[in-house]
């Protein structure tokens, strides 16, 4: 007995779907397609007419000329409808529509999205899923590897495999790099999108290290050069979710048609260099995107053409140029070190944590994501990148001083003053690092006099100890005051044990 009548309760009275109809009354989902077109055709609605038995049900739905193409019902072509719904802004209801005004007498909406539901159901598994076209670029590693032969060693290096497949489309993309570390996983990107020629608003990696720090199912924190990369080309990165195989159903179906298709083909071949094994790659995907699918009058190429490339957006006017993130704190010195180098930042960010962003040939450094420094990157390990303005005021005042104007100051004291300048400058590695020493020296003149300073200097060359703190205790104890010993006179030794013991005194 069939149960048209229950199909007719769950549908038009409860407003159940056909999959859920179908499992509940445990027939098949064409089947109940056929009941609800025939009750459909025979003028019927819920509730049935009041003495409608189940035999006149039955003689009115299924009296011959009674099923639906007889009944002058068109089927909708549901690969074109399947195709026009990947466009942004194309929705069921107005491919719905469309079918109405060519065939007024057609299904009703709901027999339209059960019958194309009922469709996607029998064509290839690669086109159930509907993606918007340019929105989504899935992208992963293929588990497989390709062999590569130094032509000096001998030696075998493996490449690893990338592949990148628009979900619209199904439009392949697949590339040898070396390893997938993130400058590889990068640069891959990058050479994806130039060869599709523009941007999907979405790209969809698995939780490879590279590009996610952190899996977590519901927030995955992004690797900070991939956020970069997102950032230059105003696209999303939405990493799959961890264990859920579909979520890159898309990406995992390419790896396997890349390594049927292409690398299963390249397993005689020998390869001397990269460049050798990527551009037999390319011909061979050239040859799979123009592939007619089995089952679909079109290809990737063709579809890629018709639906995804009008829908991406423009590149942006340059490539993104690789770069890494790290974390660096201010010294007290105003510099970061980065790679055994230093270089300057605002001396008002000093003991702050800030953003380095390096690339081949700059150094940035952000605080807070506002640059605040920008510099050249210098490979000089131990070198100091400075800019003026990043000292406070009393240091950069510091620097219009040099070496020849301190000791052209020193010799307006006194030849002996000019000498103890010259020997501080030379004592140190750099000159500039003795300024503080001469300051406090010259300085000496005015809290005693320059003729003082001038004594005290010449004894401290003759005691050889030339140095602030020496000249400081001379002045303190009166030992400028003092005949200069000579070489032959007893008071040397003990001028000299005076001022020790007067420095270790003070």
């Amino acid at each position: 007995m069939r149960k048209v009548d229950d199909v007719l309760r769950l549908k038009w009275g409860s407003g159940r779907s056909v999959r859920e109809i179908a499992r509940a009354l445990g027939i098949g989902r064409t089947t109940v397609l056929e009941y609800l077109d025939r009750a459909e055709a025979a003028g019927l609605s819920w509730p049935l007419p009041e003495g409608l038995s189940a035999d006149e049900l039955e003689r009115r739905l299924f009296k011959p000329g009674g099923r639906p193409a007889e009944l002058g019902l068109v089927e909708p072509d549901f690969d074109v409808v399947h195709r026009e719904r990947r466009r942004k802004g194309v929705t069921l209801f107005l491919l719905w529509q469309e079918y109405r005004e060519r065939h007024p007498e057609g299904y009703s909406y709901s027999q339209f999205c059960a019958r194309y539901s009922v469709w996607k159901g029998r064509v290839d598994v690669v086109m159930r899923q509907t993606h918007r076209a340019g929105e989504k670029l899935f992208v992963d590693y293929a588990g497989q590897t390709a062999a590569v032969i130094d032509p000096d060693s001998g030696e075998i290096r493996t490449a690893q495999i990338f592949v990148a497949v628009l979900g619209a489309s199904n439009d392949t993309y697949a590339e040898a790099t070396w390893t997938q570390a993130l400058p590889d996983w990068i640069g891959a990107q990058v050479r994806a999108l130039n060869v599709l020629g523009g941007c999907p608003d979405i790209i969809v990696p698995d939780n490879l290290k590279s590009a996610v720090s952190k899996a977590h199912r519901y927030e995955p924190d992004l690797n900070p050069t991939d956020q970069d990369f997102a950032a230059h080309y105003g696209l999303a990165v939405i990493p799959a979710r961890v264990r859920k195989p579909r979520d890159q159903a898309k990406a995992e179906g390419g790896v396997l048609l890349v390594e049927r298709w292409i690398l299963a083909r390249l397993r005689h071949q020998e390869f001397f260099s990269l460049t050798e094994l990527n551009g037999v790659i390319a011909t061979h995907l050239q040859a799979l995107n123009t592939r007619p699918f089995k089952k679909l009058d079109c290809s990737r190429l063709s579809q890629f053409e018709a639906i995804d490339r009008p829908a991406l957006r423009a590149l942006p006017a340059t490539p993104y140029e690789y770069a890494e993130w790290r974390k660096a704190r201010v010294a007290p010195n105003i510099h970061i070190e980065v790679d055994g180098h230093f270089y300057s930042v605002p001396h008002a960010l000093v003991k702050r944590q800030v953003d380095v962003r390096l690339t081949t040939a700059t150094v940035e450094i952000l605080h807070h994501a506002q640059r605040v420094a920008s510099h050249v990157r210098s490979p000089r390990r131990g070198g100091y990148t400075t800019v003026t303005e990043h000292m406070p005021e009393r240091h950069q005042r510091a620097l219009e001083w040099t070496p020849e104007r301190l000791q052209r100051w020193a010799h307006t004291v006194g030849p002996a003053t000019g000498a103890v300048t010259t020997q501080l400058l030379g004592a140190r590695r750099h000159p500039q690092q003795a300024f503080n020493a001469c300051f406090g020296v010259l300085r000496l003149s005015t809290a005693y006099s320059e003729a003082r300073l001038e004594a005290a200097c010449a004894r401290a060359l003759t005691l050889g100890t030339v140095s602030y703190k020496s000249l400081a205790t001379i002045l303190e104890k009166g030992l400028d005051q003092r005949p200069l010993p000579t070489p032959d006179q007893h008071s040397l030794p003990l001028d000299h044990a005076n001022l020790r013991g007067a420095d270790y005194d003070h």
